[in-house]
This record gives structure tokens, sequence and C-alpha cells, in this order.
């Protein structure tokens, strides 16, 4: 039976480091309590958590410590996705044996297949597990709507994708006009930067950062209560952080893990990038504190 249950908020956690560059644990176990308190949904760890920058035993101890906290409050999505079929599956298993709720994988991307490649690579892996996944459409790693109506035609356990290769909302119109929501649920990602186009076209949850937990709920809510003008108001007063934080991967680890310390969920030690990364200038660590000073966060 297809899984059809997820909608709402999945942030994905941002993953402490110290200067040392070693993960610290009770920051984000802290993370993970302030994000069900604040009314998300579900919890990912994926690229936003620098997941590429982990070795295996470190992704394994992150999603113990995720499910373990989350102690069953709200689902956990792990990204599971590899460069190849084998080391895919080998990942995914041990997520579901670690008690991630649904997995997220992105098509390989180092060496370009064919689009047949991609629909053997996820049928595969659908089948070697009995928990939900995401299908990831990134820039660098896209899936056509067409793929991905072909994709999720082939297995019960492909019911869902994030969609965020630019731009998403022609993508969400197809995939709207040529599913039914009993066969896939669109999620959007890329920060949450079209959050509420991707709303209008019917998508069922979103896929941000986890520093403003806070704000991507109460746009969903009263989006649900049909409370459209209000939902558009109140996005617009962060859209300018929204923007800041939709920057890409390397500079935006250290503004999500800074705005966590000025919001007091990571300690200050432990807002280190992992290497390589882009580190912001004075200015910009500036510009986002004004900005947390005008929206009182």
């Amino acid at each position: 039976m297809r899984h059809l249950n997820f909608k709402g908020i999945f942030p994905i956690i941002s993953t402490p480091f110290n200067a040392k560059e070693e993960i610290v644990y009770e920051d984000v176990r802290r993370q993970v309590d302030w994000l069900i308190d604040n009314g998300v949904d579900g919890i990912g760890i994926a690229i936003a958590s620098e997941i590429y920058k982990l070795n295996d035993n470190e992704k394994f101890d992150l999603l113990s410590t995720v499910v373990d906290q989350a102690s069953s409050r709200v689902p956990i999505i792990m990204n599971t996705g590899a460069e190849s079929t084998f080391s895919t599956i080998f990942y995914s298993k041990k997520a579901e044996e670690l008690g991630a709720n649904g997995l997220m994988i992105r098509p390989p991307s180092f060496i370009k297949t064919s689009p047949f490649l991609h629909e053997e690579f996820y049928f595969n892996i659908a089948n070697s597990v009995d928990i939900p996944i995401f299908m990831q459409d990134q820039n660098d790693a896209s899936i056509s709507s067409e793929q991905a109506l072909k994709i999720s035609n082939l297995h019960e356990n492909l019911s869902y994708i994030k969609l965020e290769s630019m731009p998403t909302i022609p993508k969400f119109d197809f995939c709207n006009n040529n599913s039914s929501r009993e066969k896939l649920i669109l999620f959007g990602g890329a920060g949450g930067l079209f959050f509420l186009e991707e709303l209008r076209r019917g998508s069922s949850g979103t896929m941000p950062g986890s520093t403003l937990p806070d704000v991507f709920v109460k746009v969903w809510n009263l989006w649900q209560k049909k409370d459209f003008e209000k939902a558009l108001s109140f996005y617009s007063n962060y859209s300018q952080l929204i923007k800041i934080l939709a920057q890409s991967q390397g500079l935006s680890n250290w503004i999500y893990k800074y705005i966590m310390y000025k919001r007091g969920i990571f300690s200050k030690s432990s807002i280190h990038a992992r290497n390589p990364a882009m580190k912001p200038s004075k200015l910009h660590f500036q510009e986002i504190d004004k900005l947390l000073d005008i929206n009182n966060l």
C-alpha cells in the first residue's frame, strides 16, 4: 500500500561542528527538541545537514541521535543517496534499521546516466526497503516532471518528490495536471524560497533549513485555514532573511548555524561548517543580525 501521509513542514537539520570539525551531539539533541516544540511535522537529515561531508559512522550516529531524541514524536527522513545502486541500497537498509521513517534520494550525478537507468536505480532501491522514498530533484541532479511521474508508477514506495531544481513552479504545474494525489506527493525545498507559489500549486509541504521552523509552521497553518492573505503578509516579513538562507551550500551552512546560535539553540563554538566551506564576511554577519533584530528573532 502506498504511503501518502507525510505533509507539512519537514526542516532539514543543521549539523553543529566545533572548531575541530567534530559533531556536537548535545546541540543536535537540543535542535531536535526545538524543532518539535515549534510544531514541525517531520525532520530531515540531508544535503543542508552537510551529510556529504560525513563519514559512514558519522551518518549512522547522527541518524541514531536524531531518532532517539525525536522518540517517535515526528517522522525522520534520511538522505541515503550515493553514486551507485549498491551503495544506496546499503545506506537505505541501514537507515531503515536505525529507525528512519522515510528516505530521500537524488539520482546519481557524478557521471551522467540515461533516464532509463534512473528508473532502474529507483525501482531497485524501492524494492529493497519497506519505507517510503522522496525522489530528490536538484539543479545538478535533475528529474524531469515526466520522469518523476513515470518513476512514481514503478513502485508503491516511490510516493514523494522534493522539487527544487530551478525553476520549480513549472514542475509543480505539470505534476499537478498529470498525476493524482494518490500516486505522487509534491514537496518543495530550496530553502522555502518559493513556498507560497508552491502552496498555490498543491504542494503538500516543504523541507527548508532548520533556522525558521516557527515561521514556516505558521505560514503552513494559516494556509490550511485558507487565510491566504495573512499567510502571504506573514511570509513577506521574513522574505529577506529567507533569501539570505537560500544561498549555495558552504556559505549557507555557516549562516544556518550562526542563526541557530543567535536564537539560543547552538553554542557559539558549534557554528562551524565542515571544510571546504565559504565563511560569511563580517558585513554579512552584520546584515543577518539586523534582519534578526527587525524580526525579533
